[in-house]
């Protein structure tokens, strides 16, 4: 890995926009759950891309100048009093557009067409009809062809505005899919975003780089780059200090920002107590002696665990956690002589499920304990240079930073650690049965070839006891719940198909190797409805 600098700019002077020399592509936010996807594919093409939502995006337009606009879906409906409505100035741009389920509605609207509600509704998979060519079809849907969609909706256009042609149909969406060339306005009534429209990878490829022009130059590469000039201008000569949880993101956070600043960082790992078996050794291990970064090592297990005795709500138990972390950076903050900032790896799916991102109008799902800013008494300014983006970008920004495979590859973890893990009330006894569990699962994991095909894996701790029998005794002891899934980015995740016998061999060896275990379980929801993490 390269030196790092030791010469930053002067914090005065501006930072650059990260995507200044590429292509842009701007992403109107109207509150769908999964508008991160549309980013997320965006720039699969090499397409910088950025979100806002529909209430700042004509401001974003004119600073940020993209070649294209995307309308995303969202829950409103365009025939409600005030709407969400995307810019006018935007419409009449001169820039192509391309708008998505309820982004296609209000262009529709907006644009003189008529949009209907109390039809039939449509949510979840279709099949569509190509009744016409058009240049986002090229190559890849034709004429006469009928293509499976993913559909959520409940109104739909049944009229066009004038310039406009129907070029596709789906059995609740007569007008499904609309087309203007001239102005290179195309919109559709399915989410091409989701892995469940099989082809709609290739559509958004089709927009991007042959309807918008986009060049697709901009790589983990170009963000390294871009990240450390503005690290730089952002932080001037002032001390940082990155709190470290042991996962892939403040990991490459850390090492993003130490060869941005040098040893104006300090890193910060905190043992929580919550940590994975043997966790807390690797983490020092990597950081001070591969990296040689300042690494401070804080053992809170028992500040932690104290402050979460009796504590059930799962809102409650990350919202603690989050105030003590806090409260031991501020603490570490001065005892390294004072810092200006603090770097978390904060990134885009643990925004938008706390607050949107962008602050649009998407629903809340749960808060995120490195989410929310800082109190204002530690005069200290936030440094999140993975923030805008995916796991699977982060990966590779790891990567590209030169992490070793083994530790950019880990299965995700959550900051509140094992708290989630374990429902209801936690305790050491609770803590270190799972700890064990879970490394007997991942363990299983690994010998079968299978670590890196599953996005995230791990054991919870049930809140609940069964009766069993071992060695002609009884016993009353937990049940412990297995959960793995495969995803892209988190965002959306199917749960993984073990074969029985693995379940079974697996289930076994936890009975048997961790004392106070009788029953194990497997978790096969998919996310939504579920979400990945039990809490």
């Amino acid at each position: 890995m390269p030196a790092p600098s030791k010469t930053p700019v002067s914090p005065s002077q501006p930072s650059p926009h990260p995507a200044a020399v590429h292509d842009k592509i701007l992403i109107v936010d109207f509150g769908s759950q999964v508008t991160q996807l549309i980013a997320r594919r965006v720039r699969e093409e090499g397409v910088y891309s950025e979100i806002v939502p529909f209430q700042k995006a004509e401001a974003a337009f004119q600073a940020m100048k993209p070649k294209a606009v995307i309308l995303s879906g969202g829950p409103a409906s365009v025939l409600d009093d005030n709407a969400p409505r995307a810019p006018d100035a935007i419409l009449h741009a001169g820039v192509p557009i391309l708008g998505i389920c309820y982004g296609e509605q209000t262009l529709a609207k907006q644009l003189g067409g008529v949009v209907e509600g109390g039809h039939h509704r449509e949510f979840g998979r279709a099949t569509i009809e190509v009744t016409d060519d058009c240049a986002l079809f090229d190559g890849v849907w034709h004429k006469g062809g009928q293509y499976e969609v993913w559909m959520s909706h409940g109104d739909r256009v049944t009229k066009m505005p004038d310039g406009f042609r129907a070029v596709a149909k789906a059995p609740g969406s007569p007008i499904s899919v609309i087309a203007d060339d001239a102005r290179r306005f195309y919109a559709m009534q399915f989410h091409p975003e989701v892995v469940h429209t099989p082809d709609g990878a290739k559509l958004l490829r089709n927009f991007v780089r042959n309807i918008a022009g986009c060049v697709g130059d901009w790589t983990m590469r170009a963000f390294r780059e871009e990240a450390i000039e503005k690290i730089r201008a952002q932080v001037g000569q002032g001390k940082v200090i990155c709190g470290l949880s042991g996962g892939v993101d403040s990991a490459v956070a850390a090492v993003l920002i130490h060869e941005a600043i040098g040893d104006q960082l300090t890193c910060v790992f905190v043992d929580h107590g919550l940590l994975r078996k043997d966790e807390a050794k690797s983490v020092v291990d990597l950081f001070r002696h591969h990296y040689n970064i300042p690494l401070v090592h804080v053992d809170a297990a028992k500040l932690f665990l104290g402050q979460l005795e009796g504590v059930t709500d799962p809102e409650q138990k990350r919202k603690t956690i989050g105030k003590l972390f806090i409260d031991v950076f501020e603490g570490e903050a001065k005892m390294i002589g004072g810092a200006d900032f603090l770097a978390q790896g904060t990134l885009y799916p643990d925004v938008i499920e706390s607050v949107s991102f962008t602050g649009g109008p998407s629903v809340t799902i749960k808060s995120h304990h490195n989410v929310g800013g800082l109190p204002a008494r530690m005069n200290m300014k936030l440094v999140e240079p993975l923030r805008e983006l995916f796991k699977d970008e982060v990966r590779a920004l790891g990567r590209e930073l030169g992490l070793p495979d083994v530790f950019v590859g880990r299965h995700p973890f959550p900051g509140p650690g094992l708290a989630i893990r374990c429902p209801g009330e936690i305790t050491a006894e609770k803590l270190e049965i799972l700890r064990n569990a879970d490394a007997v699962y991942i363990d299983q994991i690994r010998k079968a070839g299978l670590y890196d095909t599953i996005w995230q894996a791990f054991a919870v701790l049930l809140p609940v006891k069964t009766v069993g029998v071992m060695g002609d005794g009884r016993t009353y002891d937990y049940v412990v719940g297995l959960r793995a899934v495969t995803s892209t980015d988190g965002m959306t995740a199917d749960f993984y198909p073990f074969e029985m016998s693995f379940l079974a061999a697996t289930a076994t060896r936890i009975i048997n190797e961790v004392k106070g275990v009788n029953r194990v379980v497997y978790d096969v929801t998919s996310k939504p409805p579920g979400t990945i993490e039990w809490e």
